[in-house]
């Protein structure tokens, strides 16, 4: 299925909103955003996965995904849906506090049918507003943004959030942004104040991946968008990526992908080659 909403953000929207219906649409993979999510189901039933956990939902649910949480959706055979989703980048989040919030109360949402109404309708407005071309279309979508925003504050439960899963999603976003630092498991301890046995066991049963394995593949995603899409030589890019030296980023990124940097590098290049030809 076309995502028009990840397309049009990857060409420089701040928000973008979508509506799309669907059947036997599922992912086999679990990915990633650089900017929150919010998945909200209007017909039909889905299931989620986000940061290994099972989650089913129903009409009038919806989930708001954090940056950088993995994630996946799927749903049985030959049941037809119907969904909004929007994306929205964190600078378009009206207020530093409102975005600690935010990040905190990620997640599920099970609404009553008031709340659910309020939510789906402004995100009706950000639909209609999606191919208006008129004078503060901008200003208009980032004012929706934050009433909706608001409004899912308003009648979140943080007496359900889990504190230690807050603080993981903190860790997660901490790594996205500075891969290219040097990162271990007792920086990030004494970072954000946690032992390192509880931060190990803590992020183990989040993301299924010890604090190590986690960091490497961030770094090796991002490797694999600068070799595709620079003409760096792989030894910036293991620099620009956190490596230590070229024959650790080479030893990593085949342990990871069972590619070579140049193997890897050759491969996309034949392939951008012949769907030129």
């Amino acid at each position: 299925m076309l995502d028009n909403a990840g397309i049009k953000i990857a060409l420089g929207e701040k928000i973008s909103c979508e509506q799309i219906e669907g059947i036997n649409d599922n992912m086999n993979e679990a990915h990633y955003h650089e900017f929150f999510e919010l998945y909200y189901l209007e017909s039909g039933e889905r299931c989620h996965i986000l940061n290994n956990e099972y989650i089913p939902i129903k009409p009038g649910d919806f989930i708001l995904f954090p940056p950088y949480a993995m994630h996946r959706s799927f749903g049985r055979e030959n049941i037809p849906f119907k969904r909004i989703v929007l994306y929205f980048y964190t600078d378009q989040i009206e207020s530093e506090s409102m975005y600690q919030k935010l990040l905190n109360n990620c997640g599920y949402y099970h609404c009553n049918k008031n709340n659910s109404f309020s939510i789906h309708r402004i995100l009706e407005m950000l639909l209609a507003e999606e191919e208006n071309t008129n004078k503060f279309s901008n200003e208009y979508r980032k004012t929706l943004l934050n009433l909706l925003l608001i409004t899912i504050l308003r009648q979140a439960k943080p007496e359900e959030r889990v504190n230690d899963k807050n603080r993981i999603s903190q860790i997660i976003h901490y790594i996205h942004n500075n891969y290219k630092e040097n990162l271990s498991l007792e920086i990030l301890s004494e970072k954000f104040f946690i032992s390192k046995y509880h931060l190990s066991r803590e992020f183990k049963k989040r993301t299924d991946k010890t604090i190590v394995q986690y960091i490497n593949k961030t770094r090796i995603m991002h490797a694999q968008r600068k070799i595709m899409e620079t003409k760096k030589s792989l030894t910036e890019i293991s620099h620009e990526t956190g490596f230590a030296s070229l024959t650790h980023f080479n030893r990593i990124f085949k342990a990871e992908t069972n590619l070579t940097p140049s193997e890897y590098r050759k491969i996309y290049l034949c392939k951008k080659e012949n769907s030129l030809a």
